[in-house]
């Protein structure tokens, strides 16, 4: 596909070629692309637990930088300085010691008046305002992102207040370096939840309520998109099939219709005091049992060939779903797939996936769903490091960059530290076209995970989101970053820096954008083009429009489009 983008000025057109198709192994570098070499950690990531030697292994910057768009929403020169200093096992270590403090709900957002326009425009900008501001600034930059991708395949959307989006965001901030069956026992009585996919009111018929019949969103989703999946699994990740060749399912409709059953009777939070519109769930406490007789079906139940006795309440029931959840052999490489692809690489071996998945399975202590284990263990795996040495990279490893990363990355690597507002548009804020934050269409979020690559075996599920409107969003995004206003200085962008470079030399500029987006690694064939689109810029008299035209052409290059 060629795009062309017309600058503000309307005296540059950049003609892109971009790779829609971005074959992921055509996108690596040749050793004779670059000079920065890396060591590879020594570790060995096959366990939960990797014991730390007495110094890091070296770390170069290319290594660094490699790292930093794995565990980070960009690299920045603090991340890639921490990184080379401490080494990678002991970085992870300082950040899952961190307390989970990304982003809080103020008190306004949960008692605004629903009825006045410009308090719900300011209510439901501050969730992807926070989110942003965490990405681009905050130092947790690995719980932001593991959060970030539970969000991806445990999603709610606008469905719930704002306050409720945020509540639910914690939630996953909270458990991202915690245990994952503890995660799935809060999730189902959060009441964000409770709301988005009709738990809270899931009721059985009875004589007290005979139009009540059980809600089964929950207990699908629950099992299809947050746990085990629609087929079985072997634990490399391949598909479980009969002698004919057939995928063996996972459950049944039956099993739905059961473990609807068994997760009724759960109400919101009750209040002393009457709610306002804009918290009517109460979402900053978890769901309680409704105490009326009738609120939980107590009869005998039989949950993916497991039997459930009569008489169990409806906190009993649902420990007993989460421990059988838990035990399921689907959990380990369907949960470890997802992570892999939203950290390291969409389309893992069979191996890693093993790997990784053996130790969700078993973190070396017994126990099962050990977050920081699989964490560890995802990013310390021979085959994530492999590509540490530029050109070592495999043919077909790594991620398209989905525009979330790519809106972030460019912007920390411009050292901006708060969100973009538009200039003049009343706090608008600036947000990827095909990927914003809290927006998800469905509860299938932005994408599924067994998306391919058109035309390939390849699993790319971000690639869906590589649209027109999204790439052309891309090569005019970061113009209004040119433009004086009170929005730009707030955020602290540093393009006066990058125009002074560009006036300076051309040279030097990309040297620049080499260092800070392309691990010191840019391609000669993009240096040539960005040089030649530099001496074509001769009549502009705005160095700092000069500069962000520029640096829009270089990231929406394949180089940079894709992670390996």
């Amino acid at each position: 596909m060629v795009i062309s983008c017309r600058s503000t000025r309307g005296s540059l057109r950049l003609a892109l070629l971009l790779g829609v198709g971005l074959g992921l192994g055509a996108c690596g570098k040749s050793p004779s692309e670059v000079t920065a070499t890396a060591a590879v950690p020594s570790s060995s990531a096959s366990a939960g637990q990797v014991a730390s030697s007495a110094a890091p292994a070296p770390i170069s910057a290319y290594a660094a930088a490699r790292v930093a768009d794995q565990v980070s929403f960009g690299p920045t020169p603090e991340l890639l300085a921490n990184l080379r200093q401490q080494g990678i096992e002991p970085w992870l270590n300082a950040q899952f010691g961190m307390a989970s403090n990304l982003i809080e709900a103020p008190d306004w957002l949960s008692t605004y008046n629903t009825n006045d326009p410009e308090a719900s425009k300011r209510a439901w900008r501050y969730p992807k305002e926070a989110f942003f501001n965490a990405a681009l600034a905050g130092p947790e930059q690995l719980r932001m992102r593991v959060a970030w991708a539970l969000m991806q395949f445990i999603p709610v959307n606008n469905k719930v207040p704002p306050y409720a989006l945020v509540e639910h965001f914690k939630l996953l901030a909270r458990h991202a370096f915690g245990n994952y069956g503890e995660l799935l026992r809060e999730l189902s009585v959060h009441p964000a939840m409770g709301q988005f996919l009709d738990n809270f009111s899931n009721r059985p018929t009875s004589s007290q309520c005979p139009s009540c019949a059980p809600n089964e969103n929950y207990a699908r989703e629950l099992m299809q998109l947050f746990t085990i999946g629609v087929v079985q699994l072997n634990p490399d990740g391949s598909t479980v099939r009969d002698a004919k060749g057939k995928p063996i399912e996972t459950y049944r409709q039956e099993d739905v219709v059961a473990l609807a059953k068994a997760l009724t009777g759960w109400r919101f939070a009750p209040s002393a005091t009457v709610l306002p519109t804009s918290n009517w769930t109460n979402a900053g406490k978890l769901m309680e049992p409704d105490s009326g007789q009738s609120a939980h079906d107590r009869t005998a139940k039989n949950i993916l060939g497991v039997d459930f006795p009569a008489g169990r309440d409806a906190s009993a029931e649902l420990d007993a779903v989460i421990s059988l959840l838990t035990k399921h052999p689907n959990l380990a490489p369907f949960v470890s797939l997802r992570l892999i692809q939203h950290l390291v690489t969409s389309d893992p071996s069979p191996a890693y996936l093993g790997r990784v998945s053996a130790v969700f399975r078993d973190n070396g202590a017994g126990v099962t769903g050990d977050m920081k284990a699989v964490i560890r263990t995802i990013l310390l795996d021979p085959e994530a490091r492999k590509g540490d040495i530029a050109g070592t990279d495999t043919a077909g490893f790594g991620k398209i960059r989905e525009p979330v990363l790519w809106y972030t990355a460019a912007l920390r690597g411009l050292g901006c530290i708060q969100s973009l507002q538009r200039p003049n548009s009343g706090g608008a804020p600036v947000q990827p076209a095909a990927q914003v934050p809290f927006e998800p269409p469905n509860v299938f979020s932005f994408y599924l995970s067994t998306d391919r690559a058109p035309g390939s075996d390849l699993l790319a599920p971000e690639q869906k989101l590589l649209n027109t409107k999204e790439l052309t969003s891309r090569l005019s995004m970061l113009d209004f970053l040119a433009q004086p206003s009170v929005e730009n200085l707030a955020a602290q962008c540093g393009v006066a820096e990058l125009a002074q470079l560009l006036v300076r030399s051309p040279n030097a500029f990309i040297d620049s954008l080499s260092q800070r987006y392309f691990r010191g690694a840019m391609s000669p064939v993009l240096r040539s083009a960005l040089l030649d689109l530099a001496a074509g810029q001769t009549t502009w008299g705005d160095p700092a429009q000069r500069a962000m035209a520029l640096l829009q052409f270089a990231l929406s290059s394949p180089a940079f489009g894709v992670i390996k």
